[in-house]
């Protein structure tokens, strides 16, 4: 019979989650400004290219992925007052100068005949390292001190999920010859190195331990 003045473990025998997550809350937030500001970057980038992109499945494709864009930039600035008692605005900013040069370089094909390098970049490039991202946000926080971040986490990354898997559909059925093959990689290449040099989306340390931090730590 269990000694009744034994205190009680903090969690159900079951639940064998740790307490403290890998981020602070001031770490946590400037990652959540970050996304906030990648989440409007793409709602205004899709948005402009639903007006000039000629196939029709692709444009309306791309209307309904930008309000999930838009959804998700709404989710990051309601949490932002949550996790610092700052103005969201203030912390609505880039992760660094690079990742700024690389949405600028996802937006600059504009003419119609360029519906592969705008998906691509979309599609290849930045969704996944935003599932990457969010995936391991989600995996590093604590449910315990930081639950509501991980809710809005997992809404996003299902919506992520989702337009990733439905953009490289359309991909796939524009690239039907050798050429568009050869546009696909070399639009891809410019901006995976763009990406590289940010660090990703949230800036070096996206994914955890840097590779100056490896080296150091060997």
């Amino acid at each position: 019979m269990a000694d009744p003045s034994t205190p009680r473990a903090p969690f159900a025998p079951w639940d064998r989650r740790e307490l403290p997550g890998l981020f602070d809350v001031a770490e946590s937030a400037r990652r959540v400004g970050n996304y906030k500001w990648i989440e409007m970057r793409l709602f205004e980038t899709l948005g402009g290219w639903v007006a000039t992109i000629p196939e029709l499945d692709v444009k309306m494709v791309l209307g309904r992925h930008c309000y999930h864009h838009a959804w998700h930039a709404e989710l990051w600035h309601k949490r932002l007052p949550e996790l610092r008692e700052m103005n969201p605005d203030r912390l609505t900013q880039p992760a660094n100068d690079e990742i700024v040069a690389f949405v600028d370089a996802l937006r600059e094909p504009e003419a119609p005949e360029l519906t592969i390098e705008k998906l691509v970049g979309v599609y290849r490039v930045l969704a996944p390292r935003l599932v990457a991202a969010y995936t391991y946000h989600l995996n590093a926080t604590s449910s315990i001190t930081d639950a509501p971040t991980m809710r809005s986490l997992r809404f996003a990354l299902q919506d992520e999920m989702d337009d990733w898997r439905e953009g490289e559909m359309l991909l796939q059925s524009l690239i039907d010859t050798a050429e568009a093959v050869e546009r696909a990689a070399r639009r891809q290449a410019e901006l995976e190195t763009l990406m590289v040099r940010a660090g990703g989306v949230a800036g070096p340390g996206s994914l955890g331990i840097t590779h100056d931090e490896e080296v150091a730590v060997g």
